[in-house]
C-alpha cells in the first residue's frame, strides 16, 4: 500500500520542477562561483558561506544571468557593482543579520 502511495506521488514531485525553475537554481549555484571570491576578499570560511547564499537569494533573475557570464574570469568592475548593490539591499541585509555576518557595502 505505502509503495502505491509513493508512486502515485512521484508525478506530482517531478511536476513541481518546472524546467523554469530547474534552470533558476542552477543558475543561482553557478552564480555562487562567482560570488564567492569577492565576498572572500572580506570574510572566511562559514561567514563567506552564509554571505554568498544571502547575496544569490536576493539577486534577481537577471542579475544571476549576469553574474553566471563571469563564470571561470576574474570578476571585474561591473559584476562587483551589481554584488555590493545586491549586498546594499535590506533584504541582503536581514539575511546577513540573521546569519551572523556583517558584510557593509
Amino acid at each position: 500500500m505505502r509503495a502505491a502511495l509513493m508512486l502515485a506521488l512521484v508525478p506530482l514531485t517531478l511536476a513541481a520542477c518546472s524546467p523554469q525553475d530547474m534552470a533558476d537554481k542552477i543558475g543561482r549555484r553557478t552564480a555562487e562561483t562567482v560570488v564567492r571570491p569577492i565576498v572572500d576578499d572580506r570574510l572566511a570560511g562559514p561567514q563567506a558561506d552564509a554571505a554568498t547564499a544571502c547575496v544569490v537569494q536576493n539577486a534577481t533573475a537577471e542579475e544571476v544571468q549576469a553574474l553566471v557570464r563571469d563564470v571561470g574570469v576574474y570578476a571585474g568592475t561591473s559584476t562587483e557593482a551589481t554584488v555590493w548593490a545586491i549586498v546594499a539591499r535590506s533584504g541582503t541585509q536581514s539575511c546577513l543579520a540573521a546569519s551572523g555576518v556583517a558584510l557593509g557595502v
